[in-house]
């Protein structure tokens, strides 16, 4: 429970309604107990921390002006929300988050009445709030929509779809967008948008005359009007370096201090009364009133718990290198020897692993932003003119590029590698972030050749297989760590399509894909059962499974991702064309949406644990496990 002699005026907010009940003037001490809660729970916890650190003074002037949940607001990257859900009855669970059965780490409608927009991936508050805000209208009802866009989600194609929607339509919608400006991604943001938006400075004047003139001319279409709205663009031009949102139809306020209380409040009580498209530009901290948290952004973007007195202290290098590691150094290894390599990723340099490609082969990196189906179609462009570009992209994030990745890559045939990090059971963050379809949504793309490393030095051979492959591929590889297995510098390729036994046993195969195998040997060991490394799952090593049906009573597949369409379902489909009637379990992820918890957690929830496999075999193989051995097999 909250301490409420630290927090006097925080601890009476179970609502924001508890909130509407402080006078203006207090609204400033609110916002600073806020911020001190929030350090205080996300040290002891860990969490997504320097966004929501930013939004503290927004989110409060929102929730105090607006009546929410009546009025609607809808957040973008979800990792700015924490104080929102702070203020919006979850206080007392805020350290939780992420954990098993604890909050969210994002906005989630099941979770409360708040929380208007199930939110992982970024850029869709634009879409979404236009959608409520045509649909109300369209029922006559006042209510307003706010949404809230930052931390890098501007630099999104989606997003300006939405903005060109909403700027042509007629009549015109109520609909406030809040540009939360921080000049942040999780990495510093690119691009030229974010060199406009940081160039633009406000002008009260211009904003004074402009609803001065509306005042006195009123309906846009009268003539006197449209012309002053012509001059006031032009003149707007002498103020800013540039009109976008204007010429889009949104009638552009800012920028103004986003830790300005009296100053947001004065803002948008302003622009609550006016009607049409609004956009309101606020610039603010990411990471603001925590001056570690300021000083290094990145860091401190999401953060392990650690002793806000301190900040956070770097840990000493897992005693074996992360799936990510590996494929960052891979990167550097293999950019040494081919120069025609170029990597590229929407704006997970960080997470992806590209800190040292971007600092070694500037020249050769390519940060697109927030903008993934660009980054696949950039890859195209790059493969027709004989680069060989590859594609750091998380499983979840590459399902937003699943066209390009069809119409631009594949069906041209293209050479681009796609290094695909998060894939299967990520953990923490949720339903939004996992990667439990890759495999399904990859494997039935022709052209594609899809892989799975067991272990390490796999992948790093894997992902020298599918650079060397004059094609598409893709390598997806789990978050975290592998089974420890020695990484060989070597930049050796695997010959495509060949599966590898890891184990000669008896009665069952288990065919495992990817980061199973280790518990697939485990269980192989125990029950003496043939153990299959199947490394690619497209294209299926089909002799071997020819020769495994013939000398095995069944099949099991093991995979961490869905079952449905998986790499199992490629096992059945082509037992079925080649007519061998052998019966296959099929074990993977299930057929819905994993919540939020560890990794470990999770598969053992999914009964993907060497416990869990043990008992799914032995329940359906009982009677052929207990059969005696073929006298030739027992010797």
């Amino acid at each position: 429970m909250i301490d409420a002699q630290r927090y006097p005026r925080l601890s009476r907010i179970d609502s924001p309604a508890d909130l509407r009940t402080f006078d203006e003037s207090e609204l400033p001490a609110v916002a600073d107990e806020l911020r001190a809660y929030l350090i205080e729970q996300v040290s002891r916890t860990g969490g997504h921390f320097g966004a929501g650190l930013g939004v503290i003074e927004l989110t409060v002037a929102l929730h105090w002006l607006y009546r929410t949940p009546e009025d609607r607001l809808v957040w973008d990257v979800g990792h700015q929300c924490y104080p929102h859900k702070i203020l919006t009855g979850r206080r007392d669970r805020i350290h939780t988050v992420k954990q098993k059965d604890g909050l969210a780490p994002f906005p989630k409608r099941k979770e409360s009445e708040y929380d208007t927009l199930d939110v992982g991936h970024s850029s869709t508050s634009i879409s979404a709030a236009l959608g409520m805000a045509l649909a109300l209208a369209a029922k006559d009802d006042p209510r307003q929509v706010v949404a809230v866009i930052g931390d890098g989600a501007m630099t999104a194609g989606m997003a300006y779809e939405a903005l060109n929607h909403a700027g042509g339509l007629d009549p015109e919608p109520n609909l406030l967008v809040i540009l939360n400006d921080n000049q942040m991604s999780i990495s510093e943001n690119v691009g030229g948008l974010t060199r406009m938006l940081g160039r633009m400075m406000g002008s009260k004047t211009l904003n004074a005359v402009r609803e001065g003139g509306k005042k006195l001319l009123g309906d846009k279409s009268n003539p006197a009007a449209r012309f002053v709205r012509r001059w006031e663009e032009h003149a707007k031009g002498m103020f800013v370096p540039s009109t976008l949102f204007e010429e889009m139809g949104f009638h552009y306020t800012g920028p103004i201090d986003g830790h300005d209380l009296p100053a947001l409040v004065s803002t948008l009580r302003t622009l609550q009364g006016l009607k049409g498209p609004q956009l309101l530009h606020v610039v603010t901290t990411k990471g603001k009133g925590y001056g570690l948290a300021e000083g290094d952004q990145i860091e401190y973007h999401a953060v392990s718990p650690f002793d806000p007195d301190v900040g956070v202290v770097k840990k000493a290098g897992p005693g074996k290198p992360t799936y990510t590691q590996v494929f960052g150094d891979w990167l550097c290894d293999m950019a040494r020897v081919d120069r025609s390599l170029m990597g590229i990723t929407p704006a997970m340099r960080e997470g992806s692993g590209l800190v040292r490609f971007s600092q070694e082969f500037p020249d050769r990196y390519f940060d697109v932003a927030i903008a993934e189906q660009h980054a696949v179609t950039l890859a195209a462009g790059m493969a027709l003119e004989g680069a060989k570009p590859v594609v750091a992209i998380y499983s979840t994030f590459l399902q937003r590029g699943y066209d390009q990745l069809i119409h631009d890559v594949a069906l041209q045939d293209l050479d681009v590698l796609f290094a695909i990090d998060r894939a299967g059971v990520v953990g923490p963050d949720g339903a939004t972030h996992a990667g439990s379809f890759d495999l399904s949504f990859l494997r039935c793309i022709p052209n594609m050749v899809v892989m799975a490393p067991a272990d390490e030095n796999e992948c790093r051979q894997m992902l020298t297989t599918g650079f060397r492959h004059p094609g598409p591929a893709a390598v997806r590889y789990p978050r975290g760590t592998g089974p420890g297995v020695a990484v060989e510098p070597a930049l050796d390729a695997l010959p495509v399509g060949r599966a590898q036994v890891r184990r000669h046993g008896h009665r069952l195969a288990l065919l495992a894909f990817g980061a199973l195998v280790p518990v697939a040997e485990e269980v192989g060991r125990a029950l003496d059962l043939t153990v299959v490394n199947m490394r690619f799952v497209r294209p299926l090593d089909e002799a071997l499974l020819r020769e495994l049906a013939a000398t095995h009573a069944g099949f099991v597949t093991l995979e961490d991702n869905t079952v449905v369409g998986g790499a199992g379902s490629a096992v059945s489909e082509f037992l079925a064309a080649e007519g061998l009637l052998l019966p296959v379990q099929h074990l993977g992820l299930p057929d819905r949406y994993l919540e939020h918890a560890s990794r470990e957690q999770l598969l053992a929830e999914c009964g993907l644990d060497v416990a869990g496999v043990r008992a799914a075999v032995e329940a359906r193989w009982e009677a052929v496990l207990q059969s005696a051995l073929p006298r030739s097999a027992a010797g």
